[in-house]
């Protein structure tokens, strides 16, 4: 399973092309698919990524929903309508789209956001705000992890 950690600040070259962080990079290795996936975040103003082994188990999660639940045609249009497998060059960088920098505000630069599974990119600005709001929240709410 690919594991994503930690916070990276790169630039966007001229050519809107990024360099994704090597231990993201080094983290979907083994994958088929060489490059990760990202869609526009519907719960914040980031961009999600994952590797195309993550988005099948999403895709096999979907499957188990009703045919006709109206989530299931949001989810839909979300995760796999709006998904753009981006494979990285030989240097290890992407362009992403226009669309999702929008999306994040971001302009140029960007942070990668660790978040287990998954990541998120985010303007820095952005993320610094959101991460004190969690941080905030967190002190507040004090929430238990069971480990098995």
């Amino acid at each position: 399973m690919s594991l994503f950690l930690s916070s990276y600040e790169n630039r966007l070259d001229t050519k809107g092309r990024i360099s994704v962080p090597a231990s993201f990079r080094a983290s979907v290795a083994s994958e088929t698919f060489p490059g990760v996936v990202l869609y526009r975040s519907f719960t914040n103003n980031c961009i999600e990524g994952l590797s195309m082994s993550r988005m099948e188990q999403l895709a096999a999660a979907t499957d188990k929903m009703g045919v006709f639940d109206s989530e299931l045609d949001d989810l839909s249009a979300m995760l796999f309508a709006d998904a753009r497998p981006l494979a990285f060059d030989v240097t290890g960088r992407i362009v992403i789209p226009g669309d999702l920098l929008r999306h994040a505000g971001i302009t140029d630069t960007a942070v990668f956001v660790g978040r287990g599974t998954s990541f998120q990119i985010w303007n820095p600005d952005a993320f610094r705000t959101a991460q004190e709001k969690s941080l905030e929240h967190l002190r507040t709410t004090r929430p238990n992890l069971t480990i098995a």
